[in-house]
Formats: structure tokens, sequence, C-alpha cells
């Protein structure tokens, strides 16, 4: 395999996660936040036609995608890891191998509507395999009022929350793997809090975004 980005140990590959994944080796960590299965397209159109060819969210963002792409491959990230952390949403989680533990991550002023007249205002946070806190312990529901920065895709998450997570779930020589990268939010956390990673991701227009956001440096002042 070619990487699509390759600096300071995170690296990029661009293609089809169910083809790369079989290729790599054991990883640490596997934190990733795949398709939810909630079909936007069909309840956004306005959204379809501002993205109109992105497979990740409106082409196959539908249950049955998530049952035969999303969980197969997190049951293989659960063989290949110590741990795996994923963000499911709340309408798929149940498809998923039973975890270890159930985080939430919890935005008190969420906005999307629920199906029974309610905000959407949490999604869990499945947990796999080992702790990576032998000594103490940290709450298990991350509270934010962040929102993710505008970078083309559809589905952005918050970068600082993003940082918070994988600190928690990672140690310092850890090797992560996002397996649906996106515009690479796990990876850039990953990058500053001084983890190696490996993204993969199908859309070649969301490696260049990821490839880009890594490109930036933090300076210290």
């Amino acid at each position: 395999m070619e990487p699509y980005y390759e600096h300071a140990g995170i690296t990029i590959y661009h293609g089809d996660c169910r083809e790369i994944l079989p290729q790599l080796g054991p990883v640490d960590l596997v934190l990733t936040d795949p398709p939810f299965g909630v079909q936007l397209s069909a309840n956004r159109p306005e959204k379809m036609q501002k993205h109109e060819g992105t497979t990740y969210t409106f082409g196959e963002d539908n249950e049955d995608y998530v049952r035969c792409i999303c969980v197969p491959i997190i049951e293989q990230c659960i063989e290949k890891s110590k741990r795996v952390v994923v963000t499911s949403g709340t309408r798929c989680a149940w498809f998923y191998p039973r975890p270890a533990t159930i985080w939430c991550l919890y935005w008190p002023n969420g906005a999307g509507r629920g199906r029974w007249m309610t905000f959407n205002c949490w999604q869990p946070v499945l947990c796999y395999g080992e702790s990576p806190t032998r000594i103490g312990a940290i709450p298990d529901t991350f509270v934010t009022t962040e929102q993710a920065e505008a970078n083309g895709h559809p589905c952005p998450k918050p970068l600082p929350l993003w940082k918070r997570l994988l600190g928690a779930t990672s140690r310092e020589d850890d090797l992560v793997l996002d397996p649906f990268m996106g515009s690479g939010t796990t990876l850039r956390a990953a990058k500053d809090l001084g983890r190696r990673a490996i993204g993969i991701e199908i859309e070649e227009k969301y490696c260049e975004i990821a490839a880009k956001r890594l490109s930036q440096e933090v300076f210290s002042f």
C-alpha cells in the first residue's frame, strides 16, 4: 500500500477500509466515528445537493450499511486492537457487539430533533477491550458545548472534544487507528497529543482535507 499522506508518525490511506484493514498490523487503540445510519439525505435534501456524491453521509448512510459494513469492520478492529472506542449514534448502537462499557458524549445545547419530539443532546460511546487507565478513575460522561469547525465535511467533530476523548482512551506511546477517518479529526487530535496514528478514508476529497489539517502546525507563544 502507498500512503496518501505520511509525516511525523501520522499516515493516511485512501481506499476502502475493508481492503486496507487486513493489511495493517496490530494497533493499540481504534477511535472512530462511523456512519450512524440516519439517512440524512432523505430528511435534508438541501444537504444532499450541497454535498452531492458524498458516499459517507448521503449515498450509503442507512441501517443496512451500518449492519453490513460498519459492524464487521468494528469486529475486525476488536480482534486487531487492545482497545476500540466507537461513537455509534443512537439509532444503530445495538447492531454492534456488546461493549465492555458505555460512555456518553453530552451536548446540553443539542438542537437535532428526535423522533419523540425531543432534542438529541447525547450519543453513546462504545468501549471494547482493556482500560488504558491502571490507577484511579475518570468520569464516563464528556460534556461539551463546542462546535466543530466547518471544513468541507458534512459531519465533522469538535477537535477539543476529540482530544479529550483520545487522551482518556490512549497512552502516550499508543498507535491509534481510525478506519472511518472522514476529515481527519482523530489524526489531528493524535498529532496534537503526540500519538502515532493511521487513518483510512474512501473519499479522496476528505483525505485532502485531513492532509491539509495535519500540515498546520501549532506554535507556542
